[in-house]
């Protein structure tokens, strides 16, 4: 955790001066102009919020390791693979639905794109795939 704290801030730092160098150097070359119309915006603003998300990102990262009390075990050099391996959940690997939720949501802005009559067949396909992939360990070979 502490490394990712110090790479946001590494990342925040960078967007930074490369702001304020774009900010200088759009100013710079248009010296016939006020400032003000002299600074690309949209550049300028999007490096600005850039630096701030980062920031932002940099600082919550800091204060989870922060309240954690202790370093995670990527944070120990002499910890082993199994020492954050966490419970994740089930997974099956041989589930087919999260694919035609793929299809469904591919279909559903393809017909925002091509004609609007697709996009309910996208949602039609998309809740016959959700109740597939809820309830497939309920039927057939995997039943519990």
């Amino acid at each position: 955790m502490r490394s990712n704290v110090v790479l946001w801030w590494i990342l925040a730092g960078f967007f930074g001066s490369v702001g304020a160098l774009y900010i200088g150097w759009n100013i710079i070359a248009h010296p016939d102009v006020p400032w003000y119309n002299g600074i690309e915006w949209v550049g300028s603003v999007a490096l600005v919020f850039a630096t701030l998300m980062a920031a932002f990102i940099a600082w919550y990262l800091q204060r989870v390791h922060k309240a954690q009390g202790g370093d995670l075990p990527e944070d120990t050099l002499t910890a082993d693979i199994d020492d954050g391996d966490p419970e994740l959940g089930e997974f099956s690997p041989w589930s087919w639905w999260p694919i035609v939720l793929a299809f469904a949501a591919a279909l559903a802005f393809i017909g925002l794109a091509v004609g609007s009559w697709m996009v309910p067949i996208g949602f039609a396909v998309f809740l016959v795939a959700i109740v597939g992939w809820v309830y497939e360990y309920y039927r057939g070979y995997f039943a519990r």
